[in-house]
């Protein structure tokens, strides 16, 4: 930038630069998406290809952007996960945010016709973001249990509530007096009886929600000088729905953790 009488103006920016040698978690959230789902028609209570362009997008933010070392979504939210040591845009939050928000976005709207097929994009999506710090790795994993334990609440209610508007003819306010009071245990059990629904037989990733991270996985391929085919070990980002609360994955996965 050219020096001028004009650069004083620079001063009014204030700095927000993220604290040094802490875990950094970007999460990113759909904005009016109950409007947006309904508008574009999302099956209740969940919509597989919303699922999965969401799982896709976050993908493709994973890819993007190496510092990030495990992602958890559900539903219209997705946290990213940047280790203690990254030093992406000299950790300014507004840059990290703005960054993955952004090309999350992107990324749904390119993506759209790919799950959608020809149902056609009627508006524009938005996602908002914010950054937040964690000092230690006990803080991260109570966050990222939180936001899995937050996956299973709001699908118990939801699968509950739809069933009962859907399948049962009640109106939502029916609904949500029916509803109003309940624990899990009354949720399964109505479930299970009025409907049929052994919740636990649902898909896991309504129940658990998604968690992308880099794996050890086999890969064939053929060995050029014989023709012969050879399996080598390689580290992948994978997509799945599975248990992070418990210490089984940790143990697993030490490597997230000690990045």
């Amino acid at each position: 930038m050219a020096n001028s009488k004009y650069e004083y103006v620079k001063g009014f920016e204030l700095p927000d630069t993220l604290l040094p040698n802490v875990w950094i978690v970007v999460r990113i959230d759909g904005r009016s998406f109950h409007k947006f789902t309904t508008k574009h028609e999302y099956s209740k209570p969940n919509d597989d290809r919303g699922l999965n362009l969401m799982n896709r997008c976050a993908l493709e933010v994973f890819k993007e952007f190496p510092d990030i070392v495990i992602a958890f979504g559900e539903s219209d939210e997705y946290s990213f996960v940047l280790k203690r040591s990254c030093n992406l845009f000299e950790r300014r939050a507004s840059k990290i945010s703005s960054s993955i928000v952004s090309y999350f976005t992107s990324q749904f709207v390119f993506r759209w016709k790919e799950y959608f097929g020809e149902y056609q994009l009627k508006y524009p999506p938005t996602f908002d973001s914010r950054a937040v710090c964690y000092p230690t790795n006990e803080n991260l994993r109570d966050y990222l249990s939180w936001r899995q334990a937050d996956t299973h609440i709001n699908n118990l209610y939801n699968t509950c509530y739809w069933a009962l508007v859907l399948k049962d003819n009640k109106t939502p306010v029916e609904a949500e007096n029916e509803l109003r009071g309940t624990f899990s245990d009354n949720k399964n059990e109505l479930l299970f009886t009025k409907f049929n629904i052994n919740y636990n037989s649902l898909p896991a990733v309504y129940r658990k929600g998604s968690v992308i991270y880099r794996k050890m996985v086999q890969e064939e391929s053929i060995d050029s000088r014989n023709n012969q085919p050879i399996v080598k070990s390689k580290k992948r980002a994978v997509v799945e729905h599975i248990d992070i609360i418990s210490d089984q994955f940790w143990k697993e996965n030490q490597d997230i953790l000690n990045k």
